[in-house]
């Protein structure tokens, strides 16, 4: 049975998931209050003292694709990381695309200026936006946790 809980909840039970993960694999993690801007989760590794800095972003289904919005063209940082979740069902363990700032940054960048050279459907041009879209298709990002270390 598919139940679908509210954005709010999706997006603090996401970050709460990937705590979780973060903290089977050994970090030292820490959810940030809600004024802490760009950054959901303070993670830490004990072992290398380098601290890490976790953007999550949640959506419900299994589509490989979520929404952000225009700052993420700008935000990266060596030692920032977006973890990108699916909540799949309740009684599924969901889907973590982990990649580093620097690769989302670009690739919304670069989507959203292809996408705003292309004409919409009657022909006219399309009007810029302040949402943009991470998609991983191959799946390239898929529990890639390493990425982290």
């Amino acid at each position: 049975m598919k139940v679908k809980i509210s954005s709010i909840n999706a997006g603090v039970s996401g970050e709460y998931f990937v705590a979780a993960e973060l903290s089977k694999r050994g970090f030292i993690a820490s959810i940030t209050l809600r004024n802490t801007k760009g950054i959901d989760i303070l993670a830490t590794n004990p072992e290398t003292e380098k601290t890490l800095n976790v953007q999550v972003k949640t959506h419900q289904g299994k589509s490989r694709s979520w929404i952000l919005n225009k700052k993420a063209e700008n935000n990266y940082a060596s030692n920032l990381f977006y973890v990108f979740v699916s909540l799949k069902g309740l009684m599924d363990r969901p889907d973590y695309y982990i990649a580093p700032s620097k690769t989302v940054a670009t690739y919304v960048k670069n989507s959203h200026a292809e996408w705003l050279r292309t004409l919409e459907k009657n022909g006219q041009q399309r009007n810029d936006s302040s949402m943009r879209k991470f998609e991983d298709k191959s799946g390239e990002y898929l529990e890639r946790w390493d990425l982290l270390k």
